[in-house]
């Protein structure tokens, strides 16, 4: 068994990599266009709040749903904690959305995004850690965390992303428990996958719809202004590449005739 210190680097690494994937997917795309110091802010408090969220779920939930499965002894995890503990990690979400640096730019999905990730980050951190130093290392370990580390990130980004949607249409209360209610079914899918990776096939359809959906959120977050320049640079660069594209292509027909 390697040392809880390669494990812990291990799934930092890896957790490290899903945010990384989980901000160049979106908050690249539209770069220049939101707060970016305020979107690092709420990466900061997302960290501090995910690493409390995601210990106290590695304690009550992930800890006795592995052991449980694995012996058959023991109690299942109490589902009131788990309830609670998504509860408040909702009401944090809340609070930190709902600052004026982040009203003042209606960038609460961005910022939700972007705080998101982070505590998905601290999250899958925490899972990966318990899974190494449980499991005996193989091919549907390996898999299990490659998973982890790209999905728990995004997952808990376009719940944060939603949240942010909700408040910015002014519903805060269905804002909360909304946001409850997906990140309960979130951690008791990547507790069952644990044990059962046929989980995946219900995680990863309903992850890439909201996804989709999550680009909608943020793009209708953008002032109309900011729109019309996305718009024209989006045309810019397709134009470019489409430029680029002929000229390889021109170039490639005309080498093998100067060979000759």
């Amino acid at each position: 068994m390697a040392s809880d210190l390669l494990l812990f680097q291990i799934s930092s690494v890896s957790a490290l990599i899903g945010m990384t994937l989980g901000w160049r997917g979106v908050m690249t795309r539209y770069s220049g266009f939101y707060d970016l110091p305020t979107a690092w802010s709420n990466v900061f408090w997302g960290i501090l709040i995910g690493g409390l969220y995601g210990s106290s779920i590695y304690s009550y939930t992930i800890i006795p749903t592995i052991e449980f499965e694995a012996s058959g002894e023991g109690q299942i995890a109490n589902p009131v904690n788990l309830v609670l503990l998504c509860l408040i990690a909702s009401i944090a979400s809340h609070f930190i959305l709902r600052r004026k640096r982040v009203r003042s730019g209606s960038s609460q999905t961005t910022s939700g995004w972007a705080l998101g990730l982070a505590i998905g980050g601290m999250f899958g951190m925490v899972v990966i850690y318990a899974v190494l130093r449980i499991y005996e290392f193989n091919l549907q370990l390996a898999l299990t965390v490659v998973l982890l580390s790209v999905l728990a990130p995004r997952c808990e980004a376009i719940i944060s992303s939603y949240q942010g949607q909700m408040m910015l249409m002014g519903r805060k209360w269905g804002a909360i428990l909304r946001a409850t209610m997906w990140r309960c079914a979130y951690v008791v899918m990547f507790a069952y996958v644990l044990s059962a990776p046929i989980g995946w096939i219900f995680i990863i359809p309903v992850m890439l719809i909201a996804n989709r959906a999550s680009e909608d959120w943020i793009w209708n977050s953008i002032p109309k202004e900011g729109k019309k320049q996305l718009r024209k640079i989006w045309a810019r660069q397709a134009r470019e590449r489409k430029m680029a594209k002929l000229t390889a292509e021109v170039g490639a027909k005309i080498t093998p005739n100067e060979s000759e």
